[in-house]
């Protein structure tokens, strides 16, 4: 695996880790305008980040394959989707700013559910970064640029994600310290997952616009479960809608540029 290749692995973990430690430079509690903005921030660069680094880039290959373009994109987009909600079904977890569930005082398995709410989503994000990043690796020298501009896009995402972990968490008494630890912890499974596909690249490349839309599908699950409903919500929901536009064109804008 050559440095190129490790490096864009890691560039959206870099954005998590720079995301928790937020925690050592804001106030014990975060402002609900602050929250909703990088909620609303979020969704809108993980949604454009499905269009134009997933679904589109899927569906190009497809393409080029001689195959009907719409249905690996349309296969991989509802599996995505189902992946997640069996996960999300299966899995007892917390949405970001829910309350402590009753039956489960402990503030070890609400940290432990709060954090595994966010790590769910993070395993597809790594898997279609390593996705583009086995198909540079076998020779795709096109997608160089289309590989880099989802890296950042993914980290520009994580930065606000990794403060929506250590924040809270610090708010809840914790130490500067772990909160940032369990924030940064996050996302390490999306360089592994990453990593894991790039090896695998023999078997992962003839299928990439099947697990691209995968991708997509279930990061947009994770954008209509997850963070729409919490960024939303009155009061100040006219903030997270802003913050939606303007990470959607920021990612757009991204992609476009590099790819």
């Amino acid at each position: 695996m050559n440095r190129m290749i490790l490096a864009g692995i890691l560039i959206p973990f870099a954005g998590t880790t720079l995301g928790s430690a937020m925690v050592f430079f804001m106030r014990k509690e975060m402002n609900e305008k602050v929250q909703k903005l990088l909620l609303g921030f979020a969704s809108g660069v993980m949604i454009a980040a499905s269009v134009w680094s997933l679904l589109i880039p899927a569906i190009e290959m497809a393409e080029q394959e001689k195959t009907t373009a719409w249905i690996p994109a349309s296969v991989g987009f509802l599996l995505g989707m189902g992946f997640l909600l069996l996960l999300d079904t299966i899995t007892p977890h917390l949405h970001f700013t829910e309350d402590e569930p009753e039956g489960i005082p402990s503030h070890l398995k609400k940290t432990t559910m709060l954090v595994l709410a966010v790590t769910l989503h993070n395993i597809p994000e790594g898997m279609a970064v390593g996705v583009v990043y086995a198909g540079l690796a076998s020779g795709g020298a096109s997608i160089a640029a289309s590989a880099l501009a989802l890296s950042l896009g993914i980290a520009i995402q994580n930065f606000p994600e990794g403060a929506i972990i250590s924040l809270p968490l610090r708010s809840s008494g914790m130490g500067k310290g772990r909160a940032f630890l369990l924030g940064t912890l996050s996302g390490a499974v999306e360089p592994l997952a990453a990593v894991l596909t790039v090896l695998l690249s023999g078997l992962v490349v003839p299928v990439l616009p099947y697990l691209l839309s995968f991708a997509a599908g279930a990061m947009v699950y994770v954008v209509v479960e997850e963070l729409i409903p919490e960024m939303s919500g009155e009061p100040h929901s006219n903030v997270g809608t802003i913050a939606f536009a303007a990470g959607f064109v920021v990612m757009m804008s991204l992609d476009t540029a590099l790819g």
